[in-house]
């Protein structure tokens, strides 16, 4: 099979290439700054870089500046839509030109598109709460869903929290944990919908494979949890303790806005997926993060 992948060189970006290349897949990376060179993976930096002629079986979009790597000012929010949606927006148009459509894109977006809904529990079929995540998301799906038009298939993979080795957001949590000094995240009361990176490449690549399926898919494990429940499974599997608790107002200074991600949390369950009979690797948390350790 010949795939294009956006955003090829982040954290899911990169196991899903090694998984692709594992499998025999042919693949092209698009991405502005190519960090290194694998055997079987084209790289290039613009759209205009492949031939039009080119044939492939299917588009994987994970392009999107981190959503949480920064402060949302003004400035930071209009960014995380440019990159998500601009580029989308451009991938379609650029699909409309080949010479031969993909059958299949699979798009990015993410959890948010909910908004934030305590201890609702939420499938695809749920009621959103409005704002900015909501808004970002639904934007960035109907750029991808404009495919359609063009006789692609078109899923959407609204992914949750990651979780694996080597990065994500474990990466940005374990240190504290580590030196003991990690604990819940204001009242740890949130929810936490999450799924481990195997799990998460493993459903993108069933979204690309299955020809019958299309539209929204929460990319989130059965099992979401707590905040409190993640620190202390956490802090177990380290062998620390989980005594210190972050407030609220540290993170309003360091995210601003963007500490609603952190602080409200949704109740997320892949409903869609389950149904289809997708089994997960690694359903629980405890197990999914002693294999990220």
């Amino acid at each position: 099979m010949n795939l294009l992948l956006t955003g090829g060189t982040g954290f899911i970006g990169r196991a899903l290439v090694k998984a692709l290349i594992d499998r025999g897949d042919h693949v092209i990376v698009l991405s502005r700054r190519p960090h290194e060179s694998v055997k079987g993976v084209q790289y290039v930096q613009r759209l205009t870089d492949i031939p039009m002629d080119q044939t492939l079986d299917a588009v994987i979009n994970l392009a999107g500046e981190p959503i949480l790597d920064q402060r949302w000012s003004a400035s930071r929010k209009q960014l995380l839509r440019e990159s998500r949606i601009k580029t989308t927006a451009s991938l379609v148009e650029w699909l409309r030109g080949l010479e031969r459509k993909p059958e299949v894109l699979v798009s990015g977006s993410a959890i948010g598109f909910y908004g934030s809904q305590e201890d609702v529990l939420i499938s695809e079929d749920s009621a959103v709460v409005k704002g900015f995540t909501h808004q970002l998301c639904a934007d960035w799906e109907a750029e991808a869903l404009a495919a359609e038009s063009l006789g692609i298939r078109v899923c959407l993979a609204r992914t949750g929290v990651v979780i694996g080795p080597n990065g994500g957001a474990l990466a940005k949590m374990i240190l504290p944990f580590k030196l003991g000094l990690g604990g819940p995240v204001a009242t740890g009361k949130q929810w936490m919908s999450w799924i481990h990176l195997q799990d998460e490449v493993k459903a993108l690549l069933y979204l690309v494979d299955h020809c019958e399926v299309r539209g929204a898919f929460n990319l989130t494990a059965p099992n979401p949890v707590t905040n409190n429940v993640f620190s202390k499974t956490l802090a177990q599997a380290l062998h620390r303790p989980a005594l210190f608790r972050v407030p609220e107002f540290t993170l309003a200074m360091m995210l601003g806005e963007g500490r609603e991600l952190l602080v409200k949390g949704q109740r997320v369950v892949p409903t869609r997926l389950t149904s289809l009979g997708f089994v997960f690797d690694y359903p629980d948390l405890q197990g999914a993060i002693k294999a990220s350790l």
